[in-house]
């Protein structure tokens, strides 16, 4: 069977190693066999050659000195080192030069083979078992999706979805990513009729629900500060599942994770709504009420989040809390190295919350900006922007200096996002919202198939502009779209990411708490 690698093996022996050579290509590997380091040199270049072996103890140019060459030549080649010199100092130095593994004199053909599919190989290998397991899993979830699920199940099928995913895009798998793409579709199907069938009773306590934004302080977070240890409560603005899957590995470094876990955002799916919720600790209608000189509609002038501090007090007033807290918003670069510089500061109050909206900016600059569109051009882009920006955020540098120190880190978030493809017409007078993911009006024309529909606002928790409002919320990749201009506004917002709908991806977002090692 042909393997389609090549390797260059340099040895000053070479002659002996014919049985070894023989064996490599009964397996289906081409081997350039030379006896000295300027030949491998010469012949390293040859763009064919996937895999070097290189004596260490050749005359003339030795084994490191011809590393060297080659690496400047080749520098991503895959280079095993082989000698029979075992000593600390001259395996040090070949690791230092960035070796792929090393073998020791005499070398056994399955012992070279092993070296081989561990190094070339591995990265076939992992693609076609990847592709296996999804498979399979794939007619898991499948099945399950015909089933009655409930919120918890729904956190499990979309967990699954975002793993598949991500594995997926190691193995640059085209095929399965499509059919993964395909299920994650259908998925949201079914999670939309979910949404239609319960999310009235859970919001009026009809039936229980899962924790969604307006309990999440007091579900989930005022019960874990008993032990008076400081809490940093950090919401990134727009952080979807996969997002959070993707840094919470470099997070992992410096913290010990104690529990992953989710809760649902309210609808709309939009800062003013959900992210007030959480602060406020109520749904918007009860906001309106309680507070209503803090609260802004759509159609009202000014900020809609201005208020997050004043809303987190009355929450820890209304709830008898006796802690010492402070409220952060982050929203540029230079606000977040201040939070940097003064991190450690914050460590004399009981509850610091932090609200870092960097993720959500490039969410919406992704839509007016094309050199965005080409970097975060796809789901697997956008998730690697969104890690190399946490990678080098003042964040994360603020998060490595509370790692000294004995803390408890949150990380959460208020709302997804999903990546819109479908365009649904909506007829609707000029004091509509723009959302392109929900619209809250009179006398709204739509597509009933494409959207979830609440009649009265009321019995959303939400409150009610004008006697006949209405809301509709986006389900599936949908987005609204006016019939005036209708070519142009699709044309500019398809294949954007939004949010304020109905989606795994929107309403499903994560929580996550962390400790010092």
């Amino acid at each position: 069977m042909k393997n389609d690698i090549t390797i260059l093996w340099a040895d000053d022996e070479i002659d002996l190693l014919k049985p070894q050579i023989l064996f490599l290509e009964e397996k289906g590997y081409d081997v350039v066999a030379v006896s000295n380091g300027q030949d491998a040199i010469d012949k390293c270049t040859d763009p064919q050659v996937d895999l070097i072996f290189l004596d260490e103890g050749m005359p003339g140019l030795s084994g490191l000195e011809t590393l060297q060459l080659i690496k400047e030549k080749r520098p991503s080649v895959p280079i095993v080192m082989i000698t029979k010199n075992e000593t600390e100092g001259l395996m040090e130095e070949a690791i230092g030069s960035q070796i792929s593994d090393y073998l020791i004199k005499p070398v056994k053909s399955q012992q070279i083979l092993l070296t081989i599919k561990k190094i070339v190989d591995n990265k076939r290998l992992v693609s076609e078992k990847t592709d296996s397991n999804y498979q399979k899993e794939f007619q898991k979830i499948f099945f399950t999706l015909q089933d009655a699920l409930d919120a918890e199940q729904w956190f499990d099928i979309y967990k699954k979805l975002v793993h598949w995913e991500i594995q997926l895009d190691k193995t640059g798998a085209t095929n399965m990513k499509e059919v993964l793409t395909s299920q994650k579709a259908e998925a949201n199907v079914e999670f939309g009729k979910f949404i239609d069938k319960n999310y009235i009773n859970w919001v009026n306590g009809k039936t229980k629900g899962p924790v969604m934004s307006h309990n999440l302080l007091t579900e989930k977070v005022f019960p874990l500060m008993t032990d008076k240890v400081p809490t940093f409560f950090i919401l990134i603005d727009n952080l979807r599942f996969d997002q959070w899957k993707i840094i919470e590995p470099m997070i992992s470094e410096s913290f010990k994770l104690k529990s992953e876990d989710y809760f649902y955002s309210i609808l709309p799916t939009a800062t003013q709504y959900a992210r007030n919720a959480i602060f406020a600790g109520m749904m918007p209608s009860e906001i309106e009420k309680r507070l209503p000189s803090l609260w802004l509609n759509d159609e009202d002038e000014g900020g809609k989040n201005m208020q997050e501090p004043e809303f987190l007090k009355d929450q820890i007033v209304r709830n008898r809390l006796n802690f010492k807290y402070t409220y952060h918003k982050i929203l540029n670069h230079a606000e977040g190295k201040q939070l940097e510089e003064n991190i450690l500061n914050l460590m004399t109050s009981d509850f610091n919350a932090i609200v870092y909206n960097f993720v959500d900016m490039l969410s919406h600059a992704r839509t007016e900006m094309e050199v965005l569109k080409e970097l975060a051009s796809d789901e697997t882009a956008y998730r690697s922007l969104t890690r190399s920006w946490f990678d080098h955020s003042p964040l994360y540098n603020a998060l490595r200096k509370l790692a000294e120190k004995k803390v408890r880190i949150i990380i959460t978030t208020d709302h997804g996002t999903i990546r819109v493809n479908t365009p649904s017409k909506v007829v609707a007078d000029r004091n509509t919202t723009t959302n392109l993911r929900y619209k809250s009006g009179k006398n709204l024309q739509f597509n009933k198939k494409d959207v979830f529909e609440v009649k009265n606002p009321g019995d959303a928790c939400l409150p009610k502009q004008h006697i006949s409002s209405t809301f509709i919320f986006a389900k599936e990749d949908c987005f609204f779209a006016y019939p005036n201009n209708y070519n142009y506004y699709v044309n500019y917002f398809k294949n954007t990411f939004q949010h304020g709908g109905v989606s795994l991806e929107e309403m499903i977002v994560p929580f996550a708490v962390f400790e010092s090692f």
